[in-house]
């Protein structure tokens, strides 16, 4: 589903040159459950974004699902997110105006879906997240866990080859972090590719696999033992 070959990120900071990324090689198959892990200035967030056709790498080779997305435009490019990514944002990123089914909903507009098809297709995804009674909720008026959760279907009602948390639990307390580790822990056994971005080991041991980066280069790929 994923091959990155020798990616390499570069950023100008006044005159100095900062490599976030360098040479970086990863494979990831279609139902893996990944998580990629560093501490801050790792270079995780930035190879999240790359895996998210947020950015583009400075140079190297990025197949997504057999497309080289270096060939794709900024159009190209934004499809391919509303169609093959599902993102999940440590801070939910929820529209405070429109209740939780039509915050589900919302990225089906950008498909030209009817109304009636999205709407539909929210109710699903609300179901599986545990959420189906509560539809006609704001944001505001749910706890964070729940809003999470609500993050959660809007990225999986899409039906994407991947779903991308990033830091998913960073807002949320201990119980409520574990609520939804079961739930990324229930989408990947029902087939769902599952890639969490964290610093917290104890959110990674969810994961079968885990992917540490340091100083930009991956220092460590490995199975775990007790989720293989």
């Amino acid at each position: 589903m994923i091959v990155m070959r020798a990616i390499s990120k570069r950023y100008l900071m006044g005159d100095q040159e900062v490599r976030a990324l360098d040479g970086v090689d990863i494979d990831i198959g279609r139902n893996e459950y990944v998580a990629l892990i560093g501490a801050s200035g790792s270079g995780k967030s930035t190879l999240m974004n790359l895996l998210g056709c947020l950015d583009t790498p400075t140079s190297g080779s990025y197949l997504l699902n057999g497309r080289d997305t270096a060939t794709l435009d900024d159009t190209e490019l934004a499809r391919v997110r509303n169609r093959e990514i599902g993102f999940v944002f440590q801070s939910f990123h929820l529209l405070p105006r429109m209740n939780v089914l039509d915050n589900v909903a919302q990225p089906l507009v950008y498909r030209g879906v009817s109304r009636a098809e999205r709407l539909r297709r929210a109710r699903e995804s609300l179901d599986r997240v545990g959420l189906g009674n509560r539809l006609d909720h704001r944001p505001n008026q749910l706890s964070g866990g729940q809003r999470q959760r609500v993050a959660v279907a809007r990225a999986l009602v899409g039906e994407p080859s991947i779903l991308l948390a990033d830091e998913p639990t960073g807002n949320l307390d201990t119980r409520t972090s574990s609520e939804i580790m079961a739930l990324f822990d229930a989408l990947h056994r029902q087939g769902q590719t599952v890639i969490v971005v964290t610093h917290e080991a104890d959110i990674a041991a969810h994961c079968k696999r885990t992917v540490r980066l340091s100083d930009g280069h991956i220092v460590e790929d490995r199975v775990n033992p007790e989720r293989g």
